[in-house]
């Protein structure tokens, strides 16, 4: 198993998988920030949203 993942480094065909990771990695960090950013408003729209079905 290790073997594997060493060659996954070593091999060219490996990097575009970490390239991928990386996309990955950057759209992760841009959700948590956007999240973060709208937190209020998201918060405040689920408030409403319960407040309409209490009714």
């Amino acid at each position: 198993m290790l073997e594997k993942m060493k060659n996954l480094v070593m091999e060219e065909e490996g990097q575009g998988l970490s390239e991928y990771g990386l996309v990955l990695g950057v759209v992760v960090l841009a959700a948590v920030a956007a999240l973060a950013l709208f937190s209020d408003a998201i918060e405040d729209l689920f408030d409403e949203i319960v407040a309409a079905l209490t009714l």
